[in-house]
């Protein structure tokens, strides 16, 4: 059974930056893919970030390119995304998801932690 935690969200104003962490059992990069999902009121689950099965490349939505970084910590089983220049419309809950096989969808993922919200004033 994968676990996984995430921290870091909180309040902020926009153009500010947060890191959000996800902390994962045993050796689930080495088997999963891992990315950040998010999903807004009222709105759909939808894609932030993403490596690639292999952890070799990473993949984002165009509304985080250039603002959002994903990054992973193999030795303490961390995966992280890094928010700058926050807006509003970033705001939702964050979700950590990992999954077996190949990535097309939301559906496509197999694990979720709890989520952390983020909340970004204007």
């Amino acid at each position: 059974q994968v676990q996984l935690v995430e921290s870091g969200g909180g309040l902020v104003q926009a153009g500010g930056s947060l890191r959000l962490s996800c902390t994962t059992s045993g050796r689930t990069f080495s088997s999963y893919a891992m990315g950040w999902l998010r999903q807004a009121p009222g709105k759909e689950r939808e894609f932030v970030a993403r490596f690639s099965w292999s952890g070799a490349n990473t993949y984002y939505a165009d509304s985080v390119k250039g603002r959002f970084t994903i990054s992973r910590d193999n030795a303490k089983n961390t995966m992280y995304l890094q928010m700058n220049s926050l807006k509003p419309e970033d705001t939702a809950v964050y979700y950590c998801a990992a999954a077996r096989g190949l990535v097309r969808t939301v559906s496509s993922w197999d694990y979720w932690g709890q989520g952390t919200q983020v909340t970004v004033s204007s």
